[in-house]
């Protein structure tokens, strides 16, 4: 098997690449790096897609420079789920181009199992997919240790917002803060309250228990108005009683004073 990449960065760049296990293991498309491996070969779960089939496998990946100046790469792997083996030879030689570099690989690939079965053609151009893919992203990998993870960027409990009190649902449940001595003495600016009854309110706070304050109807603008009392009909009797009294007495005089004048 033989294949060209090339990538727009120069060949120093991809040579420190190639050095830097941990690089290459973050770009090995599909490959799952085990997290106790820190040195040594690349030990991990690579999952392959080849002509709609998945197949994933164990294995370890080395990559080793030459004094030549090219890279060697190796490695094999068995089915996860299987008795299929597959084993990679290549050797990666780095030529400097206009505009970059182009990155040739040769070697030989082999494998039994699941793999044997598919369309050869097809096994082919999933092989050199891989190989695209992963030399794109290796011109491209930033440097770094091994096995760090990408964190997602959350907001802080300090970066939140606080919603105003406005959308509190409690807020129309808050008592005025005029009606609280403690918050008068602490300087918490109040709303604008009316003289009067500001005073009656502190007045009728002092000499109270605070049990009593607690159980105590509420007072000033918050007071609820009491309902109109009817007036009975025994109460309206006893005003028109004496009044019909009266008339008739006089009703009575009226009458003996006209007889005596006939």
């Amino acid at each position: 098997m033989e294949h060209e990449v090339f990538v727009p960065v120069p060949a120093e760049t991809l040579r420190q690449a190639l050095g830097d296990p941990a690089r290459v293991a973050r770009c090995v498309p599909g490959l799952q790096q085990d997290a106790d491996e820190a040195s040594g070969p690349i030990a991990g779960r690579l999952k392959v897609r080849i002509d709609g089939h998945t197949i994933t496998y164990r294995g370890t990946l080395r990559v080793t420079g030459q004094p030549d100046g090219t890279f060697a790469v190796e490695g094999e792997g068995t089915e996860a789920r299987g008795t299929g083996s597959v084993k990679l030879a290549l050797t990666a030689r780095l030529t400097e181009t206009d505009g970059g570099t182009t990155v040739t690989y040769a070697g030989t690939a082999s494998g039994e199992g699941r793999i044997a079965e598919l369309d050869a053609p097809a096994t082919l151009s999933a092989s050199q997919r891989l190989l695209d893919r992963f030399t794109t992203r290796l011109a491209d990998a930033p440097a770094g240790g091994v096995g760090e993870p990408v964190r997602e960027s959350r907001p802080s409990v300090f970066e939140t917002e606080t919603p105003p009190p406005s959308l509190d649902p409690l807020a129309d449940d808050v008592t005025d803060v005029s009606d609280v001595p403690e918050l008068a003495d602490v300087g918490v600016p109040s709303p604008a309250e009316p003289p009067a009854e500001a005073a009656h309110a502190r007045r009728t706070m002092i000499g109270r228990s605070a049990e009593e304050v607690d159980h105590a109807p509420p007072r000033g603008r918050y007071a609820p108005v009491p309902a109109p009392q009817s007036t009975s009909t025994t109460d309206t009797l006893r005003w028109i009683a004496p009044a019909a009294a009266l008339a008739l007495a006089s009703a009575v005089v009226v009458s003996r004073v006209l007889r005596r004048r006939r």
